[in-house]
């Protein structure tokens, strides 16, 4: 691997934009509008400089009730924002609109954009994170953590047989994941291929009771964004079609959606997940 001292600033400085950043010089102010990031703000000793979050941000959940709430994911109080002289805002290309950033950075000095496409993209997240906030070596610890996790996954997932799995996030219309999410990269670790494979949909809706689905041998259905419960398990079941095997069961999708310094506990409960269902 590339040791820390060689890495370039400027590389560990560049968000998803491509836009270079600072080190900080004086305490932070930080606005988070991405849920998983605010916790992972929180396991990086930053959770001092957080004066705005949104309501969605719910872990740690002791620590974030002192944080004032500034709206959703997708619309904030600009005027709330703005009366907590925030000197960064991060968001996230999928979750944040881009006009919402936009308009937060006429008066945000620093807006911090970031795009974890896969699991080991949390690496350059963290140290993005710990250079621009002056938390290096807590950055470089979570680091560790997720990369012993990656290996020990990934040694699992080679050690067992693939299956082929749907994972819903939603029902009236059922709807999955493409193979092109953070979601899927995450189950493909495991062994874990998510269907239907070849689709440019991100989010496509999928016809479960399709004679395609009989090749399943998992139907996951995930707590969110769609709160899926026990009783949904029996009306996929009856959704399925005739002659399938696959066995449909619940799933904690913060454990897999989830980037930031929860992948490294989400890796974990996958493993013990595929272990449980093999």
């Amino acid at each position: 691997g590339v040791s820390v001292s060689s890495r370039s600033e400027s590389d560990t400085l560049t968000d998803a934009a491509g836009k270079l950043h600072k080190p900080v010089s004086d305490t932070p102010r930080i606005v988070c509008l991405v849920p998983s990031l605010t916790e992972l703000l929180f396991s990086l000793g930053l959770g001092d400089s957080l004066v705005g979050r949104t309501g969605f941000c719910v872990h740690p959940a002791q620590e974030v009730r002192r944080i004032p709430k500034v709206g959703g994911t997708k619309t904030v109080d600009t005027a709330r924002v703005r009366k907590l002289r925030p000197t960064h805002l991060i968001v996230n290309i999928d979750e944040n609109p881009r006009d919402l950033a936009e308009e937060l950075s006429h008066f945000i000095p620093h807006t911090v954009v970031t795009h974890p496409v896969a699991p080991e993209d949390n690496l350059p997240l963290f140290r993005l994170f710990g250079g621009i906030f002056g938390c290096m070596d807590r950055a470089e610890a979570l680091c560790q953590e997720l990369e012993a996790e990656l290996r020990l996954t990934l040694e699992h997932g080679r050690e067992i047989p693939r299956e082929t799995v749907l994972y819903l996030i939603w029902k009236a219309p059922w709807m999955t994941v493409s193979r092109d999410t953070y979601i899927s990269r995450m189950l493909d670790l495991i062994g874990w291929d998510t269907v239907p494979d070849g689709t440019t949909v991100r989010y496509p809706v999928v016809d479960v009771g399709s004679p395609s689905m009989r090749a399943l041998h998992q139907v996951l259905l995930s707590s969110e964004p769609y709160s899926f419960r026990e009783r949904h398990v029996e009306a996929v079941k009856a959704d399925l079609p005739d002659g399938s095997c696959a066995r449909v069961s619940l799933i904690d999708g913060e454990m897999v959606s989830w980037y930031g310094s929860r992948a490294i506990a989400g890796l974990r409960y996958l493993r013990g997940l595929r272990s449980a269902a093999s």
